[in-house]
């Protein structure tokens, strides 16, 4: 198990980096200078990351994803925002290894699982679902993850589902209702990082959300000063994601290679100050 302080890794585990909602410029920006240390400190063999708002704030495009990957991202998942990019729709078609929530209906472009090879050559399955509360109407994805434990178990024990979804009630919901069926179920979309991150009675890592990579001083990514317009005045405003300082939020996660079972999960949090945000 990892010691209270430092990131020993224990014997027969598989670590997870897993990085919340990258948000424009500012959040490739923390991505490619903060990643590295991250992954030196943690020797981690696969890093996720949530990259529906990487391009501009809004979606994402084959430079943004070229970028993420080249920063040492494996795998990208999305959410709602996945299709704000026109060239998304081809996107998702032509790389395997960005996924959109599975509970679209059939024939969306893309995929939503996937089977991965670590850096070890360990079979890991990366779910990408959407929560419906306050979103929109999809399959349910409590019923639907269910369907795909059975069809993926006797590929590999190794699950590991980022759920994009408003409402803390869904996530903890579906949380509890996957315990001990997969790894870890990592809450997105929000981009606000929650202090619950645990394991599970039944071994699942959990954490209701991720967090946010991008600008600090902001209002989820976008200036702060037009989020606050917005709400004084009620009007229309064309929100720009902020600058300054910025922030890599997300978990780090042990997984038991044989059984699937978490074993521990924290919560990183990784800043640049605005003097250092260059290159």
């Amino acid at each position: 198990m990892p010691t209270e302080i430092g990131y020993e890794v224990a014997l027969a585990a598989v670590r997870f980096v897993v990085i919340g909602d990258i948000v424009g410029r500012p959040g490739r920006r923390a991505l490619r200078r903060l990643l590295p240390g991250l992954l030196h400190e943690t020797g981690a063999e696969m890093v996720i990351a949530n990259g529906e708002n990487a391009a501009g704030g809004n979606g994402i495009t084959r430079a943004v994803a070229a970028e993420l990957f080249g920063a040492g991202v494996d795998v990208i998942t999305t959410g709602n925002h996945v299709w704000d990019q026109k060239e998304a729709l081809e996107l998702l078609d032509e790389e395997a290894r960005i996924l959109r929530p599975a509970n679209y209906p059939a024939g969306t472009p893309g995929q939503g699982w996937q089977v991965y090879r670590t850096r070890s050559g360990r079979a890991v399955a990366i779910v990408n679902l959407a929560g419906r509360v306050f979103q929109a109407d999809l399959d349910c994805p409590f019923r639907l993850a269910h369907a795909l434990v059975e069809e993926i178990r006797p590929r590999t024990p190794i699950i590991l589902i980022d759920f994009h979804a408003e409402a803390t009630s869904e996530k903890q919901a579906f949380a509890w209702y996957m315990d001990g069926r997969v790894s870890a179920v990592v809450g997105t979309h929000t981009h606000v990082q929650t202090s619950d991150a645990r394991v599970l009675p039944g071994g699942t890592a959990y954490i209701t959300d991720l967090g946010m990579t991008g600008p600090r001083d902001s209002v989820i990514g976008v200036k702060k000063e037009l989020v606050i317009r917005k709400f004084l005045t009620q009007m229309p405003v064309r929100f720009e994601v902020a600058g300054g300082a910025v922030q890599m939020d997300g978990v780090v996660i042990d997984v038991d290679a044989e059984t699937g079972r978490a074993l521990d999960i924290r919560a990183v949090r990784c800043l640049l100050e605005a003097g250092e945000d260059s290159g």
